[in-house]
């Protein structure tokens, strides 16, 4: 699918009013980070970019927030070690962007993640625990994330995913997807039955 760029004035989903950017240094190299809020349903998010990426094909990570996984250090998911690899790797190009979306748990929210995990303590998988709780087995939207790519001019990505659903929810956007670039993350006995589920159930390319 084309990308279908919007200039500024179109970019429906972003408060023009409430985009701020700062200097970003990190562990794994200089950014420039950008906050964002959607002006629909009030959702905030952050976008980390490193180089000029107007008119440009780049490496590209759209990350949704995992508190335990990113921030907590949990080994029950591959989330942490996935963000990790993505700067690294956004870093290292010189031109790339990293969109993280506080759509924590596939969108389902930190608590009801939580409960899925004493479910999951229970037998259930990850899937199965969220058909439980009343969800899909992902409730993620890509719309916002689109518009921010866009806002930057962004005219293809090279996506860092194992996950063929999140391709086509960007690809759904508009967004012009030119190469799966994987995330190769070690299994643990924490999460390997996770990895599985995910790679099973869910069509992950792991």
């Amino acid at each position: 699918m084309e990308n279908q760029d919007k200039p500024a004035s179109q970019l429906t989903r972003i408060d023009p009013d409430a985009v701020v950017q700062a200097d970003f240094p990190t562990r794994f190299g200089s950014f420039t980070i950008y906050g964002f809020k959607d002006a629909v349903n009030g959702e905030e998010a952050v976008a980390m970019t490193a180089g000029e990426l107007q008119d440009k094909v780049v490496l590209a990570r759209i990350h949704s927030m995992c508190l335990t996984g990113d921030t907590l250090h949990s080994l029950r998911c591959d989330c942490g070690k996935q963000l990790d690899a993505s700067l690294e790797a956004i870093a290292a190009s010189g031109c790339g962007i990293l969109v993280y979306q506080m759509q924590e748990g596939r969108g389902i929210g930190l608590l009801n993640k939580l409960k899925a995990y004493a479910l999951q303590d229970e037998g259930l998988d990850t899937i199965d625990a969220n058909h439980k709780l009343g969800f899909r087995s992902d409730e993620r939207q890509y719309t916002f994330c689109a518009e921010i790519l866009q806002y930057f001019g962004i005219s293809g990505i090279r996506m860092l995913t194992n996950n063929p659903r999140k391709i086509e929810g960007m690809e759904k956007e508009g967004i012009r997807v030119v190469e799966r670039v994987p995330l190769v993350i070690e299994p643990s006995r924490f999460n390997s039955r996770y990895l599985q589920t995910k790679r099973d159930r869910m069509g992950h390319l792991i």
